[in-house]
């Protein structure tokens, strides 16, 4: 039985607009106007999938005044990829996204202060296997849902998964903002892998792009300047065209990029059930006002549950998370600045080390204000860069391991990008580069990531590493050593030395030791004691040690 089905779309300076579709032999339906700036037409329809796209008398300065131009629907939840045309799915007479049934909603999940996050390309995630299947999908995550499990990892966070242009792409050049890219998968497969992440209590963090879009998004074509910038402000940091947050339509009492990107945000939790966003460029969208309104937005629709908003703001500065500032936490990318250096041995500055391994020294006001990492997307990762400076193998390994400590028993939230835990070495590319997860059958990949399985197993059990308190307890700046100890109030304690030179350090004594006692030594699993304060130790050469209060 046929539905009516109203079609809209909100071009309030346009002049004309026609709907057409595979429903009306790509003849134009003609739209009216209403007072909300809104072109609106009904079309009754079977149930059904159909595709469709509107005709606009575009408004943009790069048209001919008032040309005709075709566009797809900014608010299209499905585009078919090589014809580009919106795609309409009717059910029961209604318009749905897909029949997907959750399974998981009731799943207790972590909250901000305990995730430990991986980050990763759907596409390039799976398929570096010995065989001959190609991989890349959704479904292909899920497959690998228990080996992050396995590691400890309680919290996915997803590079763009929104439908950009071609088959392959980082996914930072968004053209549609409610389709889901559909060479990873369906809206059902997407919303199966959320899901599995939920049923094995594993957070969901979408990317989201809201400084920009890709230069022919539906918006751009429809009336550029009524949504974003002419032109780049920052022409150095332009990815395309960036929406104009301070835009304010009287006639309307409407922002009309905050009302797109609200509409955007509020959709994605809604409809996928996603658990926090990272935002990306938000030093280039430069407007803290309209931040602190997409958060709020956020975490209403959110509701109940844990919903974390981290800013990439680059160079990093406290006033994102802070008192007065719109984020839960930002990307810290002075951490990795800072002990990327160190770990290589370019430079050892015990000042700016404890800068950043305590952020508070920053002006941070606590441990989900960063998220910490040794690599993400934008770097290479240490074992490119260590090769750099020609330290392979074992003393590769070596220091990867001494990177993990700090990245587990900093202040702050800690970040793997995919495959660092075994130590993946392929430079960082825009092409395709699949993880190679024959790795793992290396014995030194394997014991890395065995060291980081344990690491991130003592980071979610020893409450002291979820704590603001951490104390630089000792230092030598001469034999480039420093210690700190990460405590909470209940009594549980976690003491980490670390060397930043070649030297093997023999009997070297600690003073200042936080309590006498018996010590657990984490990494070679076994008991010492401290007296008078002091502790006496064996120290390797770029080796830390992880003592933990018995």
């Amino acid at each position: 039985m046929a539905a009516p089905i109203e079609f809209a779309l909100f071009a309030p300076y346009n002049e004309g607009v026609s709907l057409i579709g595979s429903f009306s032999n790509w003849e134009d339906i003609p739209m009216e106007k209403d007072e909300q700036g809104y072109f609106r037409t009904s079309v009754e329809l079977e149930d059904g999938i159909y595709k469709y796209k509107f005709r606009v008398q575009s408004k943009s300065w790069f048209f001919e005044p008032d040309q005709w131009v075709e566009v797809n629907d900014p608010y299209a939840t499905d585009i078919e990829d090589p014809t580009q045309n919106c795609v309409v799915r009717i059910k029961d007479g209604k318009q749905i996204v897909d029949t997907y049934v959750w399974m998981h909603d009731d799943k207790p999940l972590p909250p901000d202060h305990e995730l430990v996050i991986y980050e990763m390309h759907v596409g390039d995630f799976s398929g570096g296997e010995d065989d001959p299947y190609p991989r890349g999908n959704y479904q292909h995550v899920i497959e690998k849902l228990d080996y992050l499990v396995e590691l400890g990892i309680n919290a996915i966070e997803l590079m763009p998964i929104k439908e950009y242009p071609g088959d392959y792409s980082w996914g930072y050049n968004p053209r549609y903002f409610f389709a889901t890219e559909s060479s990873y998968g369906s809206t059902d497969e997407l919303k199966h892998l959320i899901d599995e992440c939920h049923g094995k209590g594993i957070r969901v963090i979408m990317d989201g792009i809201y400084n920009h879009s890709e230069s022919e998004s539906p918006l751009t074509q429809i009336d550029h300047d009524y949504w974003y910038h002419n032109s780049p402000r920052d022409p150095d940091n332009n990815w395309g065209p960036e929406f104009n947050y301070e835009h304010y339509d009287e006639n309307l009492e409407t922002y009309p990029a905050r009302k797109f990107i609200g509409d955007v945000v509020r959709f994605w939790i809604t409809e996928y059930h996603i658990d926090g966003i990272r935002y990306d460029a938000a030093r280039q969208m430069a407007n803290y006002d309209f931040m602190h309104w997409i958060v709020q937005e956020a975490k209403k629709t959110a509701g109940a549950k844990p919903f974390y908003n981290i800013a990439e703001y680059i160079p990093d500065n406290p006033s994102i998370t802070n008192v007065d500032g719109p984020m839960d936490g930002c990307w810290h990318d002075s951490f990795y600045h800072t002990v990327k250096p160190h770990i290589c041995g370019e430079r050892f500055e015990l000042e700016s080390l404890k800068d950043v391994i305590d952020c508070k020294r920053q002006g941070y006001l606590g441990t989900t204000n960063v998220v910490n990492y040794l690599t993400n997307h934008d770097h290479e990762r240490l074992m490119v860069d260590l090769a750099n400076q020609e330290i392979f193998d074992e003393e590769a390994f070596k220091r990867l391991k001494l990177g993990a400590v700090f990245l587990m028993t900093a202040v702050g939230i800690p970040l793997l990008w995919m495959g660092e835990e075994f130590g993946e070495y392929q430079p960082k590319s825009i092409e395709s580069r699949k993880i190679d997860w024959q790795l793992l059958g290396n014995d030194h990949n394997r014991g890395l990531w065995d060291y980081y399985k344990g690491l991130i197993g003592l980071r979610k059990n020893n409450n002291a590493l979820y704590t603001e308190n951490i104390n630089f307890f000792f230092e030598d700046a001469d034999a480039k050593v420093l210690a700190y100890v990460r405590w909470n109030d209940e009594g549980s304690r976690v003491a980490v030395v670390a060397n930043f030179s070649d030297n093997f350090l023999a009997g070297y004594t600690l003073s200042n030791f936080p309590e006498n006692g018996i010590w657990h030594e984490w990494t070679g699993n076994y008991e010492v004691e401290a007296n008078d304060n002091n502790l006496t130790i064996d120290l390797g050469g770029y080796e830390a040690k992880v003592f933990v209060w018995q």
